[in-house]
């Protein structure tokens, strides 16, 4: 048993199990946000254009309620297509911010490679001569100025 825990500590504690962790953590806070944005800002204009009515509302009732007086005897069946609508653009929103952000994350990659690959074919400087071959540049000086004597 303290074999198995051992393993499952190991497991845990990577480094892509944590990323990945957070990553979820942030999806969902991303996810109310995408959620909140469609249901309080576009579905009510879209319920506006339909003619003012809640777009989730709209349903395809497959079977009536059955009632007696005020009670609900069954409850009626729908088919809510309208809260399926606005499901499907939740997630075309979440999917296109998702989108955009790879494809910055994968410019900003290619934009660091490009800088490596023009930092490495960048001839380096001549490295400056060291105190013996600046030594050994003056003797080789003096000794032609002393042949042309």
């Amino acid at each position: 048993m303290k074999k198995f825990i051992n393993e499952f500590k190991e497991f845990a504690m990577r480094g892509n199990v944590v990323d990945m962790a957070v990553g979820v953590i942030i999806g969902a806070a991303f996810g109310k946000i995408v959620s909140s944005l469609v249901d309080d800002i576009i579905m009510p204009l879209v319920g506006v254009a339909t003619g003012g009515m809640n777009f989730t509302d709209y349903k395809w009732v497959v079977q009536k309620a059955v009632m007696d007086g005020q009670e609900v005897i069954k409850p009626e069946v729908t088919m809510n297509w309208g809260a399926w609508v606005q499901t499907v653009v939740d997630f075309l929103i979440v999917a296109f911010c998702i989108f955009v952000m790879i494809k910055f994350i994968n410019n900003m990659r290619k934009k660091m490679e490009r800088q490596k690959a023009d930092e490495a074919a960048a001839p380096e400087a001549p490295a400056a001569p060291t105190k013996e071959e600046e030594l050994l540049a003056e003797i080789r000086d003096l000794l032609k100025e002393q042949q042309k004597k």
